[in-house]
Order: C-alpha cells, then structure tokens, then sequence
C-alpha cells in the first residue's frame, strides 16, 4: 500500500479492522439486473473542508432529469485517511444525508467507483450495500485496471479489466473529451449502469446526477463554512 511521506502511518490496528470491515461488506456486494422501475435517480458526491466531510445528495425525475430535491449533511470526519478505505471516510456522512431526503430514489449515481476498486469495495459498492440500495459509480479517473482509450466519438466505450475480471467500463460521453468510468456499485450490473450514465450525460461530460450533486456541494460549501 502507497504512502505519503509526509502523513503519519496509519494506525496497524486500524488498517486491520477496516480490512476486515471491508471484506464483510465485499461479500454482500449483489451484481445483478437491476429490478425496479426507474423513477427517481439520486446523484451524491461528497468534499473535504479540513477535517469536516460535506455530502450532498440530489434527486432527479428520470428519465425528464428534472431536479426535485436536493439535501446536505456536514459534519466531522471520523475516519483518518487512508489510501484504499477512503468510503470509509465518506459512507457515514453520505448516510446521514441521504436521511434527510423526502423522495427515495430507485437508483443512487456515486461519484466514485463501485467494483472498480482494488479490493472491489468502491464507496458506490460500500454505500449500496450499507443503504440496500442500487448503486452505480461513475468516476473522472481510474483507481485500479487496465484499459485502451475508447474512440473519440460520444458513446465509445472499452473495457477496463483487471486480472482478466471485467470490472468497468470506460465511457465517452461526449465528443473529444476525457473518457469517464462506469461500474456496478450493489443491486446493479455493468451494462444497466453504463447505459443509464450515456443517456444521462446530455450535455456534459458529468451525468447530471453527479454533475449536479458537485456543483452543489460547490454551492452549500459557504453555508457549512458559516455552521
């Protein structure tokens, strides 16, 4: 495991207990079709603030993309960083906001990675299965794999592998831009998650779950700073 020289060491106890709280949630990971009826999508994205955590959730009417509701929890950290366990640091909070919402959504779009992820525990994976909820992750940069550039046209996609596991697939959503990645979080599988993240990118590169849910944490971030 990377380290920063200039962060302490992690606490050797600490990386044990995660590591063994991060297998048994690994192992309730459910790849499958999804089963519902999509009405409601959730985008959320969380952001630092020195050592406070915004998580922000919005909710869109599918497939209108409307916005409906949008909601935000900030609060303390409560776990150090660590390379490999950051949804630890993020999935308590994401919990919390997500509690606040009026509307439950059928589908949660992370930003993040859900199987894409070294021990295939990615916060879309880890929030899935701590909220039993359909999960898809969507992220700007590749955590583990390997992959060839998809072509430059919108809708190209490759796939990214590791070990020869299929665990992801490398999208262009848009014309000559940078590719994003799309992987199964929990209750969800490959070609669903990357279907619903190209008929959701309708102008930008972002999906407009996580698109939105960024631009608000942007936008709540001088209110926590205020709390």
């Amino acid at each position: 495991m990377a380290w920063y020289p200039n962060l302490p060491p992690p606490d050797p106890q600490l990386v044990r207990t995660l590591t063994e709280q991060q297998e048994i949630l690994r192992q309730q990971v459910i790849l499958q079709k999804p089963d519902f009826h999509l009405n409601y999508l959730a985008g959320c994205d969380s952001s630092f603030i020195g050592e406070n955590i915004l998580s922000v959730f919005v909710v869109l009417k599918f497939p209108e993309l409307e916005l409906v509701e949008k909601v935000w929890h900030y609060a303390p950290v409560e776990v150090p960083y660590i390379p490999g366990f950051l949804a630890f640091r993020e999935s308590p909070n994401l919990v919390k906001a997500y509690g606040k919402l009026q509307h439950t959504p059928d589908l949660i779009m992370v930003d993040g990675h859900g199987i894409a992820h070294p021990r295939r525990l990615g916060i879309a994976s880890q929030l899935g299965v701590l909220l039993n909820k359909p999960t898809m992750g969507v992220a700007k940069k590749v955590l583990t794999g390997k992959y060839e550039e998809p072509s430059l046209e919108k809708g190209s996609i490759t796939p990214l592998t590791q070990k020869g596991e299929h665990i992801g697939n490398v999208l262009r959503t848009k014309d000559k831009v940078l590719p994003v990645f799309v992987s199964p979080g929990h209750l969800m599988d490959l070609e669903t998650a990357t279907a619903i993240a190209l008929q959701t990118a309708v102008k930008h590169k972002l999906p407009e779950p996580t698109r939105l849910a960024d631009h608000y944490a942007e936008v709540f971030k001088a209110e926590a700073k205020n709390l």
